[in-house]
């Protein structure tokens, strides 16, 4: 049975994530980041090196845990957590990428502070089923 794009885009965001947060494996993301990369967050400098020198600048402590992830032919949009990256607080992600023949070419993000316990006035932790600890 053959995979959907969908299903291809979705396996592919999720390896790309994994290979440059989590392993740091620079030079095995090249192959899934496009070099004319279009990057339209405010915390990241344009392009695929803005990317990646970001990471590099960010301490080994880096850690990318991704959630849901839904597609929809090209766009692929994974709810994830970035901890470990030197701020008290962990970063809660909407990450909304462009898949053009198999690698990534443009990127949004919604990214929003994780709340404690005390901070949730819903009680309910902003990702997975636990709050951080």
């Amino acid at each position: 049975m053959s995979q959907t794009i969908e299903e291809k885009n979705k396996e592919l965001v999720l390896e790309a994530f994994d290979t440059l947060f989590n392993k740091r494996d620079y030079l095995a993301a090249e192959r899934y980041w496009s070099p004319n990369y279009i990057q339209h967050s405010a915390h990241i400098e344009p392009g695929r090196d803005g990317l990646f020198n970001l990471i590099k600048s960010m301490p080994p402590t880096l850690k990318y845990e991704p959630g849901t992830i839904v597609a929809e032919k090209d766009f692929v949009i994974v709810h994830g957590r970035f901890s470990g990256f030197g701020l008290p607080v962990n970063w809660i992600a909407a990450d909304i990428l462009r898949i053009r023949d198999g690698i990534l070419v443009e990127h949004w993000d919604v990214i929003q502070d994780e709340a404690t316990l005390a901070q949730s006035k819903s009680r309910l932790p902003m990702f997975g089923d636990e709050f951080p600890k």
